[in-house]
């Protein structure tokens, strides 16, 4: 990873110049000075518009009890694109405005998650347990997974005793002899 860091802090500025200098062959110095400032005024105001955007969209998936995946990975995108887009160049400014873009961004995505998937080394293992001291794969197997909770037997108890809000079918405490 650190050789790829390398040999990308080296050949950018390159590529950078070399785009510079045809550029401004082309469109002349001042031009190519002004579009330069030009992008960097542009993909500051997409960024505040569209961080602000998917900042609300986490806001709302925290609310309602949901991980914001796609919306952390889009918030990584746009800060990495108003780094780009601040960087003299017109390659990383092109590079910094597809990233504000929300399809080349899911498709990023989904391309990243592929990658890693693959190269993820993911291991489920499953035990079940009995009623024999709790051990693994001791006594009886029950063939199913395990879930942790917790549980008062109430088989002896009389159903007056049983808290309220522990009752099944019950709407609440019981009043009188009713039966």
């Amino acid at each position: 990873m650190a050789f790829i860091l390398l040999i990308a802090f080296i050949t950018v500025p390159i590529i950078e110049i070399a785009v510079f200098i045809q550029v401004g062959e082309q469109i002349g110095l001042w031009s190519t000075i002004g579009i330069v400032i030009l992008t960097a005024v542009i993909g500051t105001a997409m960024l505040r518009q569209q961080g602000l955007s998917v900042l609300f969209r986490i806001q709302e998936n925290l609310q309602a009890n949901r991980m914001p995946v796609q919306e952390l990975f889009d918030g990584v995108c746009l800060v990495i694109a108003g780094a780009l887009l601040l960087t003299p160049g017109f390659v990383t400014d092109s590079i910094g405005f597809l990233l504000f873009i929300p399809p080349f961004r899911h498709w990023l995505a989904t391309e990243i998650g592929r990658r890693v998937i693959a190269r993820a080394d993911v291991r489920y293992t499953s035990h079940t347990y009995s009623n024999d001291g709790g051990h693994p794969g001791a006594g009886r197997k029950t063939g199913g997974p395990v879930i942790d909770g917790e549980y008062q037997d109430v088989t002896d108890t009389d159903p007056d005793d049983v808290p309220p809000e522990h009752r099944i079918g019950d709407d609440g405490p019981r009043h009188g002899n009713s039966g």
